[in-house]
């Protein structure tokens, strides 16, 4: 597994790579969300169904443009949302004509986040778009909330990781249905 900064995370990522690096609370794993074969090895590395859908990271909504169709939303829905970001808040939104199933999973919707840690933008701008972002351990254990408590074995199967810290949050980002308000994960 290599070191890698945000700059290098770049070529890994275009090449299909699966890298790890923090965000807002716990360590994740990215991936090029257009690349099927990246993000089939992500899951095969999680031992997570293909089913349950993936959760974007971005930017700014510029970067989501085509992955979700914000203007599908109801104004005040809209509002809400977009208020939200940047920031630990994820919404499932309405999929764009841009979403695979290899992403969205059996789902209509594909969950988003514009996320303020600055490690996360950086990485999400210098590679020019979204990026899959999914807890960096094996389906059913704990998230890793420190580099330190990352699985040996899961990162030796990585192909890079972006060091930092994570944002101090003490619960993954609440998940929620951006057309209803309704919170699936707290």
């Amino acid at each position: 597994m290599n070191e890698l900064t945000v700059d290098s995370a770049v070529p890994t990522l275009h090449a299909g790579g699966v890298v790890a690096y923090p965000t807002e609370a716990v360590w994740g794993l990215g991936c090029d969300p257009a690349n099927e074969a990246a993000v089939l090895k992500l899951l095969r590395l999680k031992q997570r169904p293909v089913e349950k859908g993936m959760i974007l990271v971005a930017a700014d909504l510029a970067q989501l443009d085509g992955w979700v169709s914000v203007n599908q939303l109801p104004a005040d829905r809209r509002d809400e949302v977009l208020a939200s970001w940047p920031g630990a808040h994820t919404w499932i939104l309405p999929a764009g004509p841009r979403a695979p199933r290899w992403v969205t999973g059996e789902h209509s919707g594909i969950a988003v986040r514009i996320s303020a840690h600055p490690l996360v933008g950086a990485l999400c701008r210098a590679w020019g778009g979204p990026l899959v972002s999914t807890s960096a351990n094996l389906a059913g254990q704990p998230p890793a909330r420190t580099r330190a408590a990352l699985d040996p074995a899961l990162l030796a199967l990585l192909d890079g990781l972006v060091d930092g810290a994570t944002g101090g949050l003490a619960q993954p980002t609440p998940i929620r249905d951006a057309l209803t308000g309704q919170v699936l994960r707290t």
